[in-house]
């Protein structure tokens, strides 16, 4: 993995962390321990599939770059139905609040989108791969041979 790729993953990562910590200790407060615990489940759900999307779809588009798109939309759907497999495995289960759990879910999913918004807009990413010829000096087009 590139380093930017590992800097803008980090620039993701960390809001979403804190975002989860603020709301398992919102969710402690109000709730209870079992909302602290569901906010930190959740939280750890959303990195966890969101940092792995990011990973494969910069291999994707590195290595299959024609893929990209149909990838990431069959990335979405494989994380939709991730969670969706999650959410009936736990469906009845007494070891986290479900509301904190879901409330939880989307804050830290959306606080992944706007951080990774962010950390994109802010990257310096170079339009043309820079030449791979080292030393060779570049032809002048406007030069006759």
């Amino acid at each position: 993995m590139r380093s930017d790729d590992v800097r803008s993953l980090l620039q993701t990562a960390v809001p979403t962390a804190a975002a989860g910590a603020i709301a398992a200790v919102i969710s402690g407060l109000v709730v209870g321990g079992k909302g602290a615990v569901g906010s930190v489940v959740a939280t750890v759900l959303v990195i966890l599939f969101m940092g792995i999307g990011f990973v494969v779809l910069q291999r994707t588009a590195k290595s299959l770059p024609h893929l990209f798109q149909a990838m990431g939309l069959m990335l979405y759907a494989a994380q939709i139905l991730l969670l969706f497999v999650f959410l009936a495995v736990f469906k009845n289960t007494t070891l986290f609040h479900p509301r904190a759990f879901a409330i939880t879910l989307v804050a830290a999913t959306l606080v992944w989108i706007g951080a990774q918004t962010r950390a994109h807009m802010k990257a310096k990413i170079l339009y043309v791969e820079p030449d791979s010829t080292k030393g060779e000096k570049p032809e002048n087009p406007g030069s006759k041979s």
